[in-house]
């Protein structure tokens, strides 16, 4: 006989949009007792982003813990009840698909939605504000002792059946909280909710960032590039040697568009940036949009190029011949005019490297710097050969990711995407 079981979920938002978490509890409905808690930190998003994610999570985990499990959805969002019922029209074509995902974890014949007051969620209601407590200090939630239930003895079920849920639950959890890493995920940037009277920006799918369930979370430092200057277009060398140029009109565009994308993905947990203008700025509109601060880490400024600094390809070609063709021959040999050549800019890019993943291991780091960090550390995490510089196209304002674990190893996640700038 299928088990039966209670969903409650709950989602929130501290200025709709704002800083935005959500909650979800599956109970037994005998006995009332806990058999799996999940929330998290959403980033900023709407209320109805947030209680859409809440039910995701608490029917994943119900499905996780008895496959061929029956579940009674009980929420406070008329919304979500009622347009999960199929009693009100989905209107708004960016919530379709956090509607059709939460249909499809498991048969409609096996879900029934009902609405209930807020004073009967309380449960879900405080997990999604525990979440939301947690990001504002740069977290993520965690379970506490709000699950203790989870480890209890057993009440009127049999003990077999409690251990065997407990355990799946406890599994049930880190699923429901975050993308699997292997393979391609449902969206890196979620898609903003249904915001009644509002127009929503939809965010392009990519590929995801996501823990190992054999190593635990890793340390996952996600690379943008600064969006562009006067000089980007011209494919000039501007590094750290020459003049210190801002963001451009496309620029400042290209900063709010990958701003507005992380913003809504919601799993960046700190900022770190180059202390050049062009990363600054284009760190600063991401920071504002979500809340936190910006740490300046000199290490991760581009390369010296020297007396090229300013000049085209076929310029330093035209005027320093043989010491572009040493350039591109040695990674040893640097840039005409006292420039910087690769070996020492891997050398302090890798030591950045190691005290941000000692710092923030576990967590999810947004690192604002430049063409030639980014492909550094992407170089690195694969060992490859130094001349895969050359062979790496890195545009403005794109995005990488490349997660480190505790045992050592490194995970290239993505390379030089740039969806949310179309």
């Amino acid at each position: 006989m299928a088990r039966t079981v209670v969903v409650e979920a709950d989602g929130g938002s501290r200025g709709n949009p704002g800083p935005a978490g959500y909650g979800a509890v599956v109970l037994d409905p005998q006995t009332g007792e806990t058999l799996a808690e999940a929330a998290e930190y959403i980033g900023v998003a709407t209320n109805n982003v947030a209680e859409y994610k809440g039910l995701i999570a608490g029917l994943k985990a119900a499905r996780d813990l008895f496959p061929d499990v029956r579940v009674h959805v009980r929420m406070d969002s008329k919304l979500v009840v009622e347009q999960m019922s199929g009693r009100w029209k989905i209107k708004h074509p960016d919530m379709k698909p956090l509607a059709a995902e939460a249909a499809a974890i498991l048969p409609r014949s096996q879900v029934r939605y009902e609405w209930i007051p807020r004073e009967k969620n309380k449960h879900a209601d405080r997990l999604a504000n525990e979440a939301m407590d947690a990001g504002k200090k740069g977290k993520q939630w965690e379970p506490s002792a709000s699950t203790a239930a989870l480890d209890a003895p057993a009440g009127p079920r049999a003990a077999g059946d409690a251990a065997a849920g407990a355990a799946k639950a406890r599994a049930a959890l880190a699923g429901a909280r975050r993308p699997a890493s292997d393979g391609p995920s449902d969206g890196l940037f979620e898609l903003p909710g249904e915001v009644p009277e509002e127009a929503v920006e939809a965010q392009a799918p990519a590929v995801g960032w996501g823990p190992s369930a054999d190593l635990g979370e890793p340390a996952t430092l996600v690379l943008l590039r600064h969006g562009e200057t006067l000089l980007t277009p011209e494919k000039r060398f501007s590094g750290s040697g020459g003049s210190d140029p801002e963001l451009s009109a496309v620029g400042r565009r290209q900063a709010e568009a990958v701003a507005a994308s992380l913003a809504a993905h919601g799993r960046i947990q700190a900022v770190v940036s180059s202390p050049l203008s062009r990363c600054r700025e284009t760190a600063e509109a991401v920071a504002v949009r979500l809340g936190l601060p910006v740490r300046v880490e000199k290490d991760l400024r581009e390369t010296d190029f020297g007396a090229w600094e300013g000049l085209t390809f076929a310029e330093v070609r035209q005027r320093y011949a043989e010491d572009l063709d040493d350039w591109l021959a040695s990674p040893d040999a640097a840039p005409t005019g006292g420039g910087e050549s690769f070996t020492a800019v891997a050398e302090r890019v890798g030591a950045a490297r190691d005290r941000l993943v000692k710092e923030y291991a576990g967590r999810t780091v947004l690192v604002v710097t430049h063409v030639t960090p980014v492909k550094t550390l992407v170089r690195l995490a694969l060992g490859a050969p130094p001349e895969s510089l050359f062979r790496m196209e890195l545009s403005a304002a794109s995005l990488s990711a490349v997660a480190y674990y505790a045992d050592g190893n490194a995970s290239v996640r993505l390379l030089n995407d740039t969806s949310h700038l179309r």
